[in-house]
């Protein structure tokens, strides 16, 4: 008798523990208010559970610590960069891989590269550093998502694909003045939707058809692997290994921040076929982040980078992965909390919208809803919404296109009761989100400004 279990098990054994500091409610009041409402100005030590990202926050293996043991730190010609190389060639399919110290490093020497002002960069949704580095350059980011990737409650089984007659129309109008065509995998502005292998495909027709380089962010590659997998027809008997490669087999360039779905503290890369693009990278890097074959990390962390490689295409851990996840996004939904379906791999979002319809977008209810999150439970998420993309390039502010609470599940770090945890915080939460008040700027850096801006209730 073939008998499937309904538990969900973390495919792991835990080997080493680290404290959490249990707080009252009154000094999380407290402590927030000291932070000027803004989650990021915590420390750390004042969070219960911490589900602000899912980048760097992961436990590393056993394995993983024991490559770290064989990292070799020569300035130039390490082997661990050759294990590092090798390691993503394995995956990704491209000639040219460059270390850097994480994503957005390797974002900021493309896009000095080939942004500017006059240029204009098109993605199925760019995510905050990703359009801060394009901005920074005077160059601007367009999001041109489906609309189903819109709508938190549409079940499309790819929300995050790229719209292509948008994309199709936006290339004639741009014409040059785009000098790469972006694609998240999965996109993690819009809910952490996947994005399907035949998406993909036809992006990068498209590009190649107007000349343009086809450029993917694969911060979560494995885990749009698996929605592969499991969604799209044709792919439930491939492997995962198969469906990575696939993904990345007609693209010219990849940015990837290896704090995600290489399950490393610090760490990512720019990959490229283009040689001139590659060697005028390379030079950058050594102007700001070291040699070409360390890029500002230690031989340590490229070896625990090539070790996790190995393991994130794991099939037992990637179920367990996206079914932690719909697990909890199942169980506040018969709650009555308005979560973005379907659940996304990396996060639950949370549509604070459609469940704070008294609070104006410009007034944050996204922020709103994660500050009191944190006041009941000490649990820290992030807005996603339009404190963080509101504010335009002229200096103007407007809506965004949802106002979502992301709660990103750091990789093999909790267990099955801090989840329970959470969806009891949301229990109490559900008694007083009628009377959370929105929030306004008192002061806000030029770009990027949720990372370190204050606010103050209204």
């Amino acid at each position: 008798m073939n008998t499937v279990m309904k538990t969900i098990i973390e495919p792991f054994r835990i080997k080493s523990v680290e404290p959490i500091t249990m707080t009252t409610r009154a000094e999380r009041e407290a402590k927030l208010k000291n932070a000027h409402y803004n989650l990021f100005g915590l420390a750390s030590a004042d969070v219960l559970i911490d589900l602000l990202t899912d980048s760097g926050t992961g436990a590393m293996s056993s394995e993983q610590w024991a490559a770290i043991m064989r990292g070799d730190e020569s300035y130039a010609g390490s082997p661990s960069f050759n294990r590092f190389e090798a390691a993503v060639k394995n995956l990704m399919p491209f000639k040219h891989v460059i270390p850097t110290h994480q994503g957005r490093a390797a974002e900021a020497i493309l896009f000095k590269i080939i942004g500017g002002e006059g240029k204009n960069i098109p993605s199925n949704t760019h995510f905050d550093t990703t359009r801060g580095n394009i901005e920074a350059t005077g160059a601007l980011a367009f999001d041109l998502n489906i609309d189903e990737g819109r709508n938190s409650q549409s079940l499309h089984p790819f929300k995050g694909n790229m719209d292509l007659q948008k994309l199709e129309s936006f290339l004639i109008e741009h014409g040059k003045s785009v000098p790469c065509v972006m694609l998240t995998i999965t996109n993690n502005a819009g809910g952490g939707q996947p994005v399907s292998l035949e998406n993909i495909r036809a992006v990068a027709k498209i590009a190649k058809a107007h000349k343009r380089p086809f450029i993917i962010d694969g911060c979560r590659f494995a885990e749009n692997a698996w929605f592969i997998k499991q969604r799209e027809p044709g792919q439930k008997d491939r492997s995962i290994i198969d469906i990575v490669r696939d993904c990345f087999a007609d693209a010219d360039g990849m940015t990837m921040s290896a704090k995600k779905d290489a399950f490393a503290n610090i760490g990512g890369w720019l990959a490229l076929n283009d040689d001139e693009l590659a060697e005028n990278a390379r030079v950058l890097l050594i102007q700001t982040e070291g040699f070409v074959t360390y890029g500002g990390l230690a031989g340590r962390d490229l070896d625990a980078i090539a070790q996790g490689l190995s393991e994130i295409i794991d099939e037992d851990y990637l179920r367990y992965r996206i079914g932690t996840n719909q697990y909890i996004s199942d169980r506040l939904d018969a709650m009555g909390v308005p979560v973005v379906k379907p659940a996304g791999g990396h996060a639950v979002f949370i549509d604070a919208k459609a469940w704070l319809p008294h609070i104006e977008p410009l007034q944050y209810p996204a922020q709103a809803l994660a500050n009191r999150l944190y006041e009941i439970g000490g649990i820290r998420g992030v807005e996603i919404g339009s404190l963080m993309f509101g504010r335009q390039p002229d200096g103007t502010e407007k809506p965004a296109a949802m106002e979502l609470v992301r709660l990103a599940i750091p990789r093999r770090t909790y267990t099955q009761s801090h989840a329970d945890y959470l969806l009891e915080a949301f229990e109490l939460l559900m008694g007083e989100k009628d009377s959370l008040r929105g929030l306004r700027v008192i002061k806000e850096p030029r770009l990027m400004r949720h990372f370190t801006c204050q606010l103050q209730p209204l």
